[in-house]
């Protein structure tokens, strides 16, 4: 499903102009001398939860393999996204209300300089799961494109968790401004109604500056 590549174009200028203004360790001590003999633990099977994955029996597949990409976002793959035929790398969703209908549940595009990925949200409401899933989708990709260390990411994403949970509580309304969560990167966060596309409602969008090569 394609969806709101004008958004992406129109939030560029706007983002443009308001950037301008603006294990327990656990020690099993032994008595000195004393010869315990110990059973081999089995390593267990562990499942590891991929973002774009609503679904558990998703996450007991291997990824979806694609056809080798030379994209910036490629690694997004092994986390179940796709990449579209305009470039943008998306995940889609099950509507869990209406059976065989899927909509656009995450999506992230180069732009420029800049990365725009969005959470969308369907008729305002965060579907089951989404919430923290945003949040690890917003922050693999500062992570991994931003200048940032462990101790700016956990501010970060402390701010994002609490725009979210703003968001969720009705507390934000849906307004074309941007929020600057990081200052080095010129980061911002938006949360905006959708002004075209399939998708009737709004998106929680984060728009940050790539670093100069």
């Amino acid at each position: 499903m394609n969806i709101i590549v004008r958004l992406f174009g129109v939030f560029f200028f706007q983002v443009s102009a308001l950037v301008a203004m603006s294990n327990i360790a656990m020690s099993n001590d032994k008595p000195i001398g004393t010869y315990t003999q110990e059973t081999p633990a089995v390593p267990q099977q562990t499942t590891t939860q991929r973002i774009c994955s609503l679904d558990p029996i998703e996450d007991l597949l291997p990824p979806l393999q694609t056809k080798a990409s030379n994209s910036l976002l490629s690694y997004l793959a092994d986390q179940g996204f796709t990449q579209n035929q305009e470039g943008s790398w998306v995940c889609y969703a099950n509507d869990p209300k209406k059976e065989g209908r899927y909509f656009t549940l995450f999506k992230v595009k180069q732009v420029d300089n800049r990365l725009i990925a969005s959470s969308f949200l369907d008729e305002g409401s965060l579907i089951e799961g989404q919430e923290n899933r945003s949040l690890d989708f917003f922050m693999m990709l500062i992570e991994h494109h931003t200048n940032t260390n462990q101790e700016n990411r956990q501010g970060i994403r402390r701010y994002l968790e609490a725009f979210v949970s703003l968001v969720k509580q009705g507390k934000i309304k849906p307004t074309p401004r941007g929020f600057l969560f990081d200052q080095p990167n010129r980061a911002l966060v938006i949360y905006h109604t959708l002004s075209s596309g399939n998708l009737k409602g709004t998106g929680i969008t984060i728009n940050i500056d790539l670093p100069k090569s």
